[in-house]
């Protein structure tokens, strides 16, 4: 059976990605968008520690509280390019642009973001432990210009 969210995320991988990793990024994506807290809670670390647009610190607790309320509700998420490079045997980092529609606390934001997330194997599940999130601007430096490492 084929799987859109996963066909999604391999059409804008970049190099060679970890697959579980693209499968779990591919699976965050499908939770997001339906707002599905149970598989948002088996895809996050308890000790989550995510930064978001903000520069506000977010936990796990208040991440799923959010999707949860309907205080946070993504309307739209179309991934343009996702980047995976795997630290260490059970943890991996992803970088993923995309394209972003969503609702917060009732106003509609859009925009492309770009999400870095560290995955790390937590018995058999690839989990969330952390992460940001940031708005890209409409002219994005090409991945390796920059002079932030």
């Amino acid at each position: 059976m084929r799987n859109p969210d996963l066909d999604l995320m391999r059409r804008v991988l970049v190099g060679a990605g970890d697959p579980e990793i693209v499968a779990s990024e591919a699976a965050l994506r499908a939770a997001q968008l339906a707002a599905d807290v149970d598989a948002l809670d088996r895809l996050i670390s308890d000790d989550l520690l995510f930064t978001g647009p903000d520069g506000q610190l977010a936990t796990k607790a208040q991440d799923l509280d959010a999707h949860r309320s309907g205080a946070v509700r993504v309307v739209a998420h179309e991934p343009e390019e996702l980047r995976v490079r795997q630290a260490g045997a059970d943890v991996a980092v992803a970088a993923l642009r995309a394209r972003l529609t969503v609702d917060v606390v009732g106003t509609r934001v859009s925009g492309t973001y770009r999400y870095t997330r560290v995955w790390v194997r937590e018995g058999a599940l690839w989990r969330v432990a952390g992460g940001h999130v940031s708005a890209v601007p409409d002219t994005e430096p090409e991945a390796g210009t920059s002079a932030h490492g």
